[in-house]
């Protein structure tokens, strides 16, 4: 099956984890790294990229 780079991207682009609660978040990377983003749900920093199937 042929993968639309649209829906990928959409899919998976700038979306990371909490390490703490597995809420998602849809955040810069660069903000992530420097530790600028916390989690919504718990108020965590630590976060993780989203697993491709």
């Amino acid at each position: 099956m042929a993968k639309i780079l649209e829906a990928q991207n959409r899919l998976f682009k700038n979306i990371f984890v909490c390490k703490n609660c597995q809420s998602k978040i849809r955040a810069d990377p660069q903000k992530i790294l420097k530790g600028k983003v916390k989690c919504r749900k718990c108020r965590g920093k630590a976060f993780r990229p989203l697993k491709r199937k």
